[in-house]
């Protein structure tokens, strides 16, 4: 390819992201800030021509309780932990506030928008590297996601792994069902995809500091480098890490540890995948936006002098069997 791409993957969850690890009332403001957060990135994203895979929850496509109860799959995960199921949740929360579960309607203006992919991050927030759930739970999950999407006129092409868990063994499985492209991790101990307890504070503390300093590199990569058998691996080149007011005195480094690698991949003609969370937007959204339109100016710079483009995931999987 004779030119760099821009890669934007965003992980469309909800309540169903954090249900196991935050209470609801403290993710509350989060997830109502999410809500009003979408609108104002497809409109950024609409104004510059920017092309985003929005990877969503199953769940988020249903309409209620009783309509995701009447979805899930018979075979289902048997996590050790308990706690990580959300048909257990589902079943036991007769009073669900669907406002933090359910969005049809969001998802309904995401596919409106010019350029934007709605992708699967799994029907249930599926964990791939959890003790307990197996090939066979995967692929019914998968089916009801595809299925789930199809019937509002949807086609899943690509898809995140839930918590960054991906997993060899369940490639083939994405094959089956049409998936044409997922996002692995960034290379190296810091982004190995790991079940819950291997990710630990080590790990934690060494991304914090690797947004603000280059400790791993760029993440870039020539889209020749995924070809292969489908599905295409398309890895993760930066979190876009929210505002922090704590660390905000920080943030022209945060800032430069993004450009840099989006000139370092616009100028060797390679890929840089940037993703984050709408809910990461939920509270000082102001902020958070303003940093994204910083973001998409050096895009624009990069687009008018180096001739960067944007494409979401199938796009780049499209891009590269083309070849």
């Amino acid at each position: 390819m004779n030119t760099g791409t821009f890669t934007i993957s965003i992980d469309f969850e909800l309540y169903w992201g954090v249900r196991d690890s935050r209470g609801l009332d403290a993710f509350r403001d989060r997830l109502d800030g999410a809500r009003k957060a979408i609108p104002l990135m497809l409109n950024l994203f609409e104004q510059h021509q920017i092309h985003a895979t929005w990877a969503t929850v199953g769940f988020i496509l249903c309409s209620d309780r009783d309509a995701a109860l009447s979805a899930a799959p018979i075979e289902r995960p048997g996590y050790e932990n308990r706690a990580l199921c959300p048909y257990r949740y589902l079943e036991q929360s007769t009073a669900l506030d669907g406002r933090y579960h359910f969005a049809p309607e969001l998802v309904e203006l995401i596919a409106a928008t010019p350029g934007q992919e709605v992708a699967s991050h799994t029907f249930s927030h599926y964990y791939c590297r959890e003790a307990g759930q197996t090939v066979a739970a995967f692929r019914a999950d998968l089916a009801v996601a595809v299925r789930t999407a199809a019937a509002q006129g949807l086609v899943l092409r690509s898809l995140v792994f839930p918590r960054n868990q991906w997993n060899p063994d369940y490639l083939e499985v994405l094959a089956e069902h049409g998936i044409s492209a997922y996002r692995g991790n960034e290379q190296g101990w810091l982004y190995a995809a790991t079940n819950r307890v291997e990710q630990n504070a080590v790990r934690r503390i060494g991304r914090l500091l690797d947004s603000y300093v280059n400790l791993s590199g760029h993440h870039t990569y020539p889209l020749e480098s995924c070809a292969g058998g489908l599905p295409l691996n398309f890895p993760a080149s930066r979190f876009l890490r929210p505002y922090s007011r704590r660390l905000a005195w920080l943030d022209g480094l945060r800032l430069r540890r993004i450009t840099q690698a989006m000139r370092h991949a616009a100028r060797r003609h390679e890929v840089f995948h940037m993703w984050w969370h709408p809910h990461n937007f939920g509270i000082d959204t102001d902020q958070n936006m303003g940093f994204l339109e910083r973001i998409i100016e050096e895009f624009e710079y990069l687009r008018r002098h180096d001739g960067m483009r944007s494409l979401g995931m199938a796009e780049l999987a499209d891009a590269l069997t083309a070849r």
